[in-house]
């Protein structure tokens, strides 16, 4: 009874002395005040995003999911330093992009008009063999950038996804199988926010000590260290905490052993529907593929079963969560449709005759689905 009634002063008292705890309490209040949509809404919309970027990797349609996703940012981005993450990422994406243009342009010869030539050399065949340098042409440049563009759009994804997304409710909604690999998910999302946050707490505690004054001389020294020391002291802090609650020290029982062999027997049947496919047996294909699937199944359910994790106050989605992540999956849906119909605006290829990506209104308005979670407004009563 006593342990019952100091709980509250405990949570409290910790909360107050670790900002982490504190920051996570203001986080699920905000998600309860502002009415925000549920972690699988988000991700749900990630993944139509990027559906809709490998479906349509047009230039023209890229941008319209970049704009959804900056817009999504600008509307939902939590506080602190997550909202950093979307331009972070979205320049790693550009360049990226630019290094597999000069490396496909370096290597890529005998396609289109020749721009300018610059002097070559041939690797040895251990390498590869292939020719560095020579002719610079427009068509390889041209197109490498539009695939370079695509891989841009879905980087732009992952880094709205990762600046509107609840990371602890991301956590909470992973099915008790997948529980263990979603936690590694999760820390590996973190990473880029929190090496912003060390960045931006080097560089401030850099300039108090040198009273405001930019001093250049050893400043990388200065900065990096510091933040490679942060970085192992969040890591130790992590391993000790995972430690202290007994994170995967429970053995196997017979669920887990059940479901282990379920999934392997899944994986083999989908192995072999492959197989079959191959071999244009697709009435076998489809019996495999239906077996391998209802197992995997199986064997997540029976492994959940078996995991009995405990989830603080777990925020389930609601009937307009639901609807809302629906309708966000009718944007691939859609795109899908216009590309069995014969679009040819979707993709674009560097051609002899060089055309200006097109844009028609059928596969434009197949993105407003992807608008829905950013500009629906969602009821607490829901």
């Amino acid at each position: 009874m006593t342990s019952a009634v100091q709980a509250p002063e405990l949570a409290t008292t910790r909360a107050a002395s670790d900002p982490s705890v504190a920051a996570r309490a203001d986080e699920s209040a905000h998600d309860r005040v502002d009415g925000r949509w549920h972690a699988g809404v988000w991700m749900v919309w990630a993944l139509a995003a990027a559906a809709c970027v490998q479906i349509a990797p047009s230039p023209v349609y890229v941008a319209l999911v970049i704009g959804v996703a900056a817009l999504a940012v600008s509307l939902h981005a939590r506080p602190g330093p997550y909202a950093r993450a979307f331009p972070i990422l979205l320049g790693v994406g550009v360049f990226f992009a630019v290094a597999r243009t000069l490396l496909t342009a370096l290597t890529t010869h005998g396609v289109g008009t020749v721009l300018f030539t610059l002097p070559e050399a041939t690797l040895p065949r251990l390498l590869g063999g292939f020719t560095v340098g020579g002719p610079f042409e427009l068509h390889v440049v041209l197109q490498s950038l539009v695939e370079g563009f695509a891989i841009v759009g879905v980087m732009a994804v992952f880094g709205a996804f990762n600046s509107v997304v609840s990371h602890s409710e991301l956590v909470q909604s992973t099915p008790r199988a997948f529980y263990e690999v979603g936690l590694v998910v999760i820390v590996a999302l973190a990473f880029v926010p929190s090496t912003l946050t060390a960045i931006a707490d080097v560089r401030e505690a850099d300039r108090a000590r040198t009273g405001g004054r930019v001093v250049r001389r050893g400043r990388l020294l200065r900065q990096v260290v510091p933040v490679l020391e942060l970085g192992m002291e969040r890591a130790v802090t992590l391993a000790e905490s995972m430690d202290s609650r007994g994170f995967a020290r429970v053995g196997a029982d017979a669920r887990d052993q059940a479901a282990g062999w379920c999934g392997v027997v899944s994986l083999l049947a989908l192995g072999g529907a492959f197989v079959a496919l191959i071999g244009e047996r697709r009435t076998l294909a489809s019996v495999l593929g239906l077996a391998g699937a209802v197992g995997l199944v199986v064997a997540v359910a029976l492994a959940s079963m078996s995991t009995e994790r405990v989830r603080y106050r777990p925020r389930h989605m609601t009937r307009a969560d639901w609807l809302v992540a629906a309708a966000a999956l009718l944007a691939p849906v859609a795109l899908a449709v216009s590309s069995i119909a014969g679009d040819d605006s979707l993709t674009w290829f560097a051609t002899s005759t060089l055309r200006w990506p097109t844009l028609h209104l059928a596969p434009a308005l197949a993105l407003l689905p992807l608008l829905v979670p950013v500009f629906a407004p969602r009821s607490d009563r829901s």
